[in-house]
Order: C-alpha cells, then sequence, then structure tokens
C-alpha cells in the first residue's frame, strides 16, 4: 500500500487497533483500542493504571496493527512513539471523535465526556514506520 492508501485504510470503519507496548520486563502486551487519524497520527485513549499506560510512560515506543478480517483481507501496521497528554480539556475533542467514529454521532458526546476525566490519558502515536498490503487473498 502507498502511505495515502495506508492512511485510508487507517481511517476507514470501526476496525480497532491492536496495540503492542514493551512491559518493564521486556515482554510484550497487546490489547485492542479504538483509535482516529489526526494528520499523520493515530489518537487513542487509556487509563494512567492501565497495562498500556503504565508501559506507555515508562516506554514510549509501540505498534499497532489494523487489519480487516474478512476477503480480500487487508492489514496496515504504524510503528512509532506516543506522547500522552494528561489535561482532559485537551481531550475533549478527541475523545469525543473517537467516540464518534466507534458508537456514533448520538452517543459521541456521552461517551467522550466520560474518558476525558482526570485518570485517563489521550496517546498520540507519531509513525516512525508504516507497512500495510492489501488483497492479502489475491482476487
Amino acid at each position: 500500500m502507498s502511505r495515502e492508501r495506508i492512511y485510508e485504510f487507517l481511517a476507514t470503519g470501526t476496525h480497532t487497533a491492536k496495540l503492542a507496548t514493551v512491559r518493564a520486563d521486556g515482554s510484550p502486551h497487546v490489547a485492542p483500542v479504538w483509535f482516529v487519524i489526526d494528520g499523520d497520527d493515530l489518537l487513542f485513549m487509556t487509563n494512567q493504571a492501565t497495562v498500556k499506560g503504565r508501559t506507555l510512560r515508562r516506554d514510549p515506543r509501540a505498534a499497532v496493527t489494523v487489519d480487516l478480517e474478512e476477503p480480500p483481507y487487508a492489514f496496515a501496521a504504524v510503528e512509532g512513539t506516543v506522547t500522552i497528554e494528561t489535561d482532559p480539556h485537551a481531550m475533549l475533542p478527541h475523545s469525543i471523535a473517537i467516540a464518534h467514529r466507534y458508537m456514533g454521532s448520538e452517543l459521541a458526546d456521552e461517551y467522550g465526556r466520560r474518558n476525558a476525566v482526570e485518570g485517563e490519558y489521550l496517546l498520540r502515536l507519531t509513525p516512525t514506520r508504516l507497512v500495510g498490503m492489501d488483497d492479502m487473498a489475491g482476487h
């Protein structure tokens, strides 16, 4: 996939990203996250007490993969570094955008406000590497 096609794929539908981080002992951790695209970055949220929150606070390196799980099958993988936003006011519009993507316009404000609170993180993954493949089934 071209860079433009990777971003188009990432922005389409409601696929979750599978976020990979590194625990303090070096072992991997993978968890699904809801996300949106903001410029070249992927934005997602988590609570500061989760494994994701703790590992990214200690080591900002991360990777995500998003895949189409039906024919013709496709995937995009993004590697990069994460920055953390903790200000609920700054988080709110992004939290609402994430909720809009996954919960729809009727519930976006409710879910967005529920998640943009003290103790939550808005995580911004800035890519250093992008890889993607369309039509893995070869149709």
